[in-house]
């Protein structure tokens, strides 16, 4: 489908562009998909926010187009181009564009909408009790608590656990162990992963946000993009600042152009510099990038020439250490 859309669109651009969101939308009713990214599809695709809304079952979920929560009481307009999932209306899903629905918001709305009632439909009502669509539910801050109840006694959770979530794949969420112990994420070997907080089971909204967040932080590993493959969200502290302020849809920080201009002129100066301000002595960092300390001091040299500012110094890698993680947080997108 996706190689045929390309064909189409080279012939007619509305018409590939419409085939694209049909492939986008079945590719989701493939998978155990929920609600919340339902809607986010609706939202990216469209290029605004989307809502659904159900009032029988007391459920808002409203995403704008880079992925990001919204706040769902804001009031509805009636010119907002709308698919209805229910008859009558009582549940509907809606692209927040004040103007008559397009043919591809149409398309947007009506494959959406059908992949929501599927959805509805197995979360909300007649789901088998290994459907893993059942921890959308347990971790949407919109569903409501009895909707939440029924998830964990679905999936079996009945103390404090915390969501995790995998760049790349459906969420997930974990039991801990008696006492609070250490726990194995089971995150796959290569895989970006942010470990949210361990709450108890109602809570885990709350340990999702904070997965998600995690995720922000983390790096693919290697030369081109250093830094950790796993976060977890109880080492932030006050980090998480930093997160609320720096994502994609700004601006990047000066120190983060600074930063990118840097690795054009040297293919090493990334992975050095997150070795420098993660290692616990310049020597150590030599070791672990396997230079001699003096090569090292002339990299340095180098790289606070490029950067504008000495990075040998305490002050200057505190200051290239958040650039470092403001780089992650601009590039990183939420899931």
């Amino acid at each position: 489908m996706r190689e045929l859309a390309g064909r189409v669109a080279a012939l007619d651009p509305e018409a590939g562009a419409a085939l694209r969101v049909i492939a986008y939308f079945d590719e989701l009713a493939g998978h155990p998909a929920g609600l919340g990214s339902v809607v986010r599809g609706a939202a990216f695709l469209a290029g605004c926010p989307a809502r659904l809304v159900d009032d029988a079952r007391h459920l808002r979920i409203r995403i704008g187009p880079d992925g990001v929560p919204l706040d769902a009481r804001e009031p509805v307009l009636a010119c907002w181009p709308a698919q209805d999932l229910t008859p009558g209306g009582g549940a509907r899903l809606l692209l927040e564009r004040e103007r008559p629905a397009s043919v591809l918001d149409a398309v947007i709305l009506e494959r959406a909408a059908a992949v929501a009632r599927t959805v509805l439909e197995r979360t909300r009502g007649r789901a088998a009790p290994d459907d893993p669509a059942w921890v959308e539910v347990l971790i949407d801050g919109h569903a409501a608590e009895h909707e939440r109840r029924a998830a964990a006694a679905r999936l079996g959770l009945t103390g404090p656990a915390r969501a995790i979530a995998v760049h790349g794949e459906a969420a997930r969420v974990q039991p801990m162990p008696p006492g609070g112990g250490p726990a194995d994420p089971g995150v796959p070997a290569g895989r970006r992963a942010g470990i949210g907080v361990t709450v108890p089971v109602l809570d885990l909204p709350a340990s999702w946000e904070s997965a998600r967040t995690a995720l922000r932080f983390t790096a693919a590993g290697g030369e081109h993009d250093p830094g950790p493959r796993l976060v977890h969200a109880g080492d932030l502290g006050t980090l998480t600042a930093l997160a609320a302020a720096i994502h994609p849809g700004t601006p990047p920080p000066a120190d983060v152009d600074a930063l990118r201009r840097a690795a054009v002129a040297a293919p090493w100066m990334l992975a050095t510099l997150d070795t420098v301000v993660t290692a616990p002595s310049l020597r150590a960092a030599a070791g672990v990038l396997h230079v001699h300390h003096s090569t090292l001091q002339a990299r340095l040299g180098q790289a606070s020439g490029l950067l504008g500012w000495d990075v040998t110094e305490p002050p200057g890698r505190l200051r290239l250490h958040l650039a470092l993680i403001a780089r992650r947080l601009h590039r990183n997108e939420l899931t």
